[in-house]
């Protein structure tokens, strides 16, 4: 499907010179002399490389057609994590480099959906927020300002995260897994 270029959307995976490329930051440049640009940095899905482009506001580019299913995470080995299609029964496994660090925030039974192009898996959503238990944190220091009083915390699934004083360990805590910061108290 072709978009404009000033669609492009962080975390879209677009077809770009016989590869498929996601989408990591972009930025839409309107300088003073010239035209305007999108200045897109992209990683490549197969080859594990960084491409920064630059793409005029008028030119279009190819949105990789994707195929979204939902799974429930089961459970992982040294290499792989494996997921069940609750309506098909039928099992997956992931490469854990194709997860990447979301990997630590999958738990037992939790719904994911995952990016399928020409059938193979590219990548795991996670929902926008999970629940997470503090497994260790600092103590609070009197006298700080609230406005940087955060400390950091470490979390049951390992991920070392910034919270504020009033959380203790053994809180439970709504992670949000798209920036992996501290959301909210449960």
């Amino acid at each position: 499907m072709k978009i404009n270029a000033t669609e492009i959307r962080v975390g879209m995976i677009l077809e770009h010179k016989d590869d498929l490329w996601e989408v990591l930051k972009t930025q839409h440049v309107k300088p003073g002399k010239g035209g305007a640009f999108a200045q897109v940095e992209m990683k490549s899905l197969n080859k594990n490389t960084k491409l920064n482009e630059r793409f005029r506001s008028s030119e279009t580019v190819e949105k990789a057609s994707l195929e979204e299913i939902k799974f429930n995470y089961l459970y992982d080995d040294e290499t792989d994590y494996f997921f069940m299609n609750p309506e098909s029964f039928e099992q997956i496994n992931i490469k854990k480099e194709i997860v990447g660090d979301k990997g630590k925030m999958l738990t037992e039974n939790l719904d994911v959906t995952i990016n399928f192009h020409d059938e193979t898996p590219l990548s795991v959503n996670l929902p926008n927020q999970i629940k997470s238990k503090i497994e260790t944190t600092d103590a609070a220091l009197k006298g700080q300002t609230v406005s940087s009083s955060y400390k950091p915390a470490t979390l049951d699934n390992g991920l070392s995260i910034q919270v504020p004083p009033f959380i203790e360990s053994g809180d439970e805590i709504i992670v949000d897994t798209r920036t992996v910061e501290y959301v909210k108290k449960v």
